[in-house]
């Protein structure tokens, strides 16, 4: 149990500074053009402790779900600049004359060129950019220390497991029972920690080399050769005929139109390889990341196929998918499953959950970039259209329509807002009665 919370303990500690380096992405850009920032927080809710220094009061929070700068003036007055933009009667209007009427009673006298408003569209989209671009960072500097570091898991050419019997890959059952016969490979003499050497007389290099030999050669006796214990043992190894599944580039089983898994017929003497680190150059740093944000927006764009099934597992028999989405207590509780496992060395440990980290940082920086309020990718976008709307007003020696009144937006963004909050309240439900199993 001390092993679990200290996996969440350090999971929390780790989110927190991302969440705190992500605020201060904004932060930095926002006091160096000028903008006045009254507050800095980590996390939402009850205020734990803070402290003033300048006119900024930097604080932590009770739930460290996110963070927030607050700025003066983030919402433009009246056209004429005599203060809030007035709107007519109605609850939506109502929503819409209130954040312009709060926006504007941050601004006090004197104090108006510091508003965010006022910036040029660049500086904005600057402030705006450099919370997730901060995560960006993190995450790359993450995965630099997997890949250059610790390496990437790749099957090694040692063999890591045999079946003592003849088990099809499709199977439901992969228990052994007394009448299923012998595996080729334990029959011939295999056994775990051998390193194959060739087979047939073809040197192997690789895990994938190997396999495409076997498969092919089913009921058909090959020669392997391996190394054990620094000398060379040769086996007479004939593949079985068996049944596997078809997957495409990415790895994913293929269905047929009915929906079932495709399956083909495949040699098989039933070996496993065993893992091994091998560390990267630095040239596959950003493909790798560029990898996790490419899965991150297609996650995204799944996301409402993705949360039926949540919810059918959270509220039926069903199992969760262990490659959907998960909240930040899922994401805790597996740290706190890897930690308190006792069979995974150390090493492991913190490899995983550094991964964690890393991915989580991906998946904040593309989250955040998503279009809507009150998202960063909503202020951003407000901004580029307002851009837009100048320079066309300009090109056309039309006036100036001055800047974009993000302020009606505010029914949209609290519809967003709801929408996330039951979002992730489903997934943190989920995550507690029918969690992601990870590890086994």
């Amino acid at each position: 149990m001390l092993l679990f919370i200290l996996g969440v303990v350090i999971m929390v500690i780790g989110l927190a500074v991302s969440i705190g380096l992500h605020e201060i992405g904004h932060l930095v850009p926002a006091k160096a053009f000028g903008v006045k920032v009254t507050q800095y927080m980590i996390g939402f809710g009850k205020t734990l402790f803070s402290f003033r220094k300048g006119e900024t009061q930097y604080g932590v929070k009770a739930i460290p779900l996110g963070g927030y700068i607050s700025m003066i003036g983030m919402f433009p007055p009246g056209k004429d600049g005599a203060g809030a933009r007035n709107a007519t009667t109605g609850f939506m209007q109502n929503m819409v004359q209130d954040a312009r009427e709060q926006s504007a009673q941050t601004i006090a006298a004197g104090e108006d060129s510091r508003a965010f408003y006022r910036l040029p569209v660049a500086k904005r989209i600057v402030i705006m950019l450099g919370g997730p671009v901060m995560n960006l960072l993190i995450g790359i500097a993450l995965f630099a220390v997997l890949l250059c570091g610790f390496g990437t898991a790749q099957n090694s050419t040692t063999v890591a497991t045999v079946s003592t019997c003849l088990i099809s890959p499709t199977a439901t059952n992969q228990k052994c029972a007394p009448t299923d016969p012998a595996a080729p490979a334990y029959a011939a003499g295999i056994r775990p920690g051998d390193r194959i050497v060739s087979i047939d007389g073809t040197a192997i290099t690789s895990w994938d080399q190997s396999t495409a030999i076997i498969q092919k050669s089913a009921d058909r006796a090959l020669t392997v050769v391996v190394e054990r214990n620094g000398t060379k043992h040769t086996f007479t190894v004939t593949p079985a005929t068996t049944k596997k599944y078809v997957t495409d580039a990415q790895g994913a089983v293929v269905k047929d139109a009915s929906g079932a898994s495709v399956t083909t017929q495949a040699g098989f003497i039933g070996i496993g390889p065993l893992r091994e680190l091998v560390q990267q150059p630095p040239s596959a740093i950003l493909p790798a990341v560029g990898t996790q944000i490419g899965a991150v927006g297609g996650m995204i764009i799944d996301l409402p196929q993705r949360l039926v099934g949540v919810w059918n597992a959270a509220f039926g028999p069903g199992e969760r998918d262990p490659n959907g989405p998960i909240s930040v207590v899922g994401v805790g509780r597996a740290a706190g499953e890897l930690t308190a496992l006792n069979n995974v060395p150390v090493v492991d440990k913190v490899y995983t959950m550094i991964g964690l980290l890393a991915s989580l940082n991906i998946a904040l920086f593309v989250f955040n970039l998503i279009p809507l309020l009150p998202l960063d990718g909503g202020h951003i976008a407000g901004a580029l259209w307002e851009g837009i709307r100048r320079s066309w007003a300009k090109l056309f020696k039309k006036k100036d329509p001055g800047p974009v009144d993000m302020a009606k937006l505010m029914p949209l963004t609290m519809a967003v807002v709801v929408v996330l909050g039951g979002m992730s309240l489903l997934l943190i439900y989920a995550d507690i009665v029918k969690p992601v199993n990870l590890f086994g």
